[in-house]
């Protein structure tokens, strides 16, 4: 297994765009793309290295972790169009790295699971699409979702009454929308949940929460699954017994064994 750091696929004014990639070792071994956590306000392509992405690379699966724009600078769908302009970017250039790109996957974690998701799940609309990196003649669709303790509703997500705001004082959702508070945008923010984009075509998804998840409601993976599996698709969730938001069960080799193993069945068919 071997790491090539600071591909720059893309320049967003002063902004650099580089994704880092862990090559597996083996000769078929398929790719996705790993998007960061961080509630869209921080984290890096680096973040989970050692013990997340060089043990799935291990087995198998070949990962492009990427870095894309944060709040306050940026804001929805910025983060998207960046992530979608990596995935052309390998795809552009798939052959010279010498990586298979034909079925891509795409993982995220927490903040980067909503956005990760997301991406599967407007692969046909234009309007999100955006032109970052260029390559605008390759598809940034993907072919198979994991999704790790993200949100699946904005709305549902960011509203908390007086109480649960004083002992949870976050406001990820409001800042990724760039807005005092989610519930001023609630008509906008709902066309950015999940739940409204799931249809019959939408790609694979491996889903995984934790049940002691105080940060992101294990219901949040729950009602993805659900929509996903009442459209017909193809999903599987799992919840971690013990597991708390970013829990050190989700980096166990058993459950990155598992991981990858699904991403190598539903890549290499």
């Amino acid at each position: 297994m071997s790491v090539e750091q600071d591909h720059v696929f893309a320049t967003v004014g002063e902004t650099v765009l580089a994704l880092d990639l862990y090559r597996a070792p083996q000769v078929d071994a398929p790719l996705v793309v790993y998007v960061h956590g961080g509630g869209w306000r921080g984290g890096d392509k680096a973040d989970g290295g050692v013990a997340r992405l060089r043990p799935m690379a291990a087995p198998g699966v070949t990962v492009a972790s990427v870095n894309y724009r944060l709040v306050p600078g940026a804001t929805f769908p910025d983060q998207l169009h960046d992530l979608k302009g990596a995935v052309r970017w390998l795809r552009a250039h798939g052959t010279s790295l010498g990586v298979p790109t034909g079925r891509v996957g795409i993982w995220g974690a927490s903040a980067g699971a909503y956005l990760g998701s997301l991406l599967a799940l407007t692969g046909a609309d234009a309007a999100l699409e955006g032109t970052v990196g260029g390559n605008v003649e390759q598809s940034s669709t993907v072919q198979a979702v994991v999704h790790w303790f993200g949100q699946s509703d904005l709305v549902v997500a960011g509203s908390r009454n007086d109480v649960e705001a004083r002992l949870l004082p976050f406001r990820f959702e409001a800042d990724l929308l760039g807005v005092r508070d989610v519930g001023e945008v609630a008509d906008h923010a709902a066309d950015f949940s999940r739940l409204t984009r799931v249809t019959p075509q939408a790609p694979p998804f491996l889903i995984a929460h934790g049940d002691r998840d105080h940060i992101v409601a294990p219901s949040e993976g729950a009602a993805l699954h659900d929509a996903l599996s009442r459209a017909g698709a193809d999903t599987r969730f799992m919840l971690l017994g013990g597991a708390g938001h970013e829990g050190a069960e989700f980096d166990r080799p058993d459950t990155l064994a598992m991981t990858a193993a699904w991403l190598r069945a539903k890549l290499l068919t």
